[in-house]
C-alpha cells in the first residue's frame, strides 16, 4: 500500500484539479468549479459513450453522500438520516443511465466496501472538506479502495464536499494533502462543491429524468 498521510490542511479556494493519467504531474490543471455538469465530468472520466454506467458512492460517515445523491435525483435533501446499509438510484440524462451504489460509511460498514467494487466503472469518493480532524483518515480509506484489485484503472471522481462552510479546506489543497498526483495509472478530478445548496454537483443542462 502506498502511503499518502495527508499533512494538515486549511484555508478556502474555488479551484478544482484533474488528471488524465499517464504522466499526470506534468499535465495538472487548474479549472473554475462548478463549471462542468456531472454527466460532461463523467464521460471526461471514464473517456466513454457507453449508455449505461456502474458507479460506487463512498466516503465516511457524514461527509454528504447520500444529500449528494438526493440532491443528483432531485429529492428532498432536507431530511437526511445516516445510511446504515446501501441505496441504489438511478440518474438518466444527456443520453446517460447512472446506476448508483451509496454505501455507508460508519467503520463498521467500510470493511464491506470492496464486496460491492466489482464492475465498477467509476468511484465517486466524497470527503467533508471542512472536517480537517479526518483528513488523514479519509486519505489512508481512499487509498486502500484505490489499491484493491477490482479498482484497477477505475477512474476516481472526488467531492470536496461543504464549501459552503467558512472552514471549508479547498480542493487544490486536499489534493495536495491525500497525494493525488501519485495516481498515474487512471484518470481522476476533484471537485469542489456544495450537496446541500446544489453547488457543482449540476447533472448537466439538460437536468434529471
Amino acid at each position: 500500500m502506498r502511503n499518502r498521510t495527508p499533512p494538515p490542511l486549511g484555508g478556502r479556494g474555488t479551484k478544482q484539479l484533474h488528471c488524465g493519467g499517464s504522466g499526470c504531474p506534468e499535465q495538472l490543471t487548474l479549472h473554475v468549479v462548478f463549471s462542468q455538469g456531472l454527466f460532461s465530468v463523467i464521460q471526461k472520466l471514464k473517456g466513454t459513450t457507453e449508455q449505461e454506467l456502474r458507479i460506487v458512492l463512498l466516503g465516511l460517515d457524514n461527509a454528504g453522500k447520500t444529500t449528494l445523491l438526493r440532491k443528483l435525483a432531485s429529492e428532498d435533501v432536507n431530511t437526511i438520516t445516516p445510511t446504515q446499509g446501501f441505496n441504489i438510484k438511478s440518474v438518466a440524462s444527456n443520453g446517460m443511465k447512472l446506476n448508483v451504489w451509496d454505501i455507508g460509511g460508519q467503520r463498521k460498514i467500510r470493511s464491506f466496501w470492496k464486496k460491492y467494487l466489482e464492475n465498477t466503472d467509476l468511484l465517486i469518493y466524497v470527503i467533508d472538506s471542512a472536517d480537517k480532524k479526518r483528513f488523514e483518515e479519509t486519505g489512508l480509506e481512499l487509498s486502500e479502495l484505490i489499491d484493491e484489485e477490482n479498482m484497477k484503472g477505475v477512474p476516481v471522481l472526488i467531492f470536496a464536499n461543504k464549501q459552503d462552510l467558512a472552514t471549508a479546506s479547498p480542493a487544490s489543497e486536499i489534493a495536495e494533502g491525500l497525494n493525488l498526483h501519485t495516481y498515474r495509472d487512471r484518470k481522476w478530478q476533484i471537485q469542489a462543491c456544495s450537496a446541500l445548496s446544489g453547488e457543482g454537483v449540476q447533472v448537466g443542462t439538460n437536468g434529471t429524468g
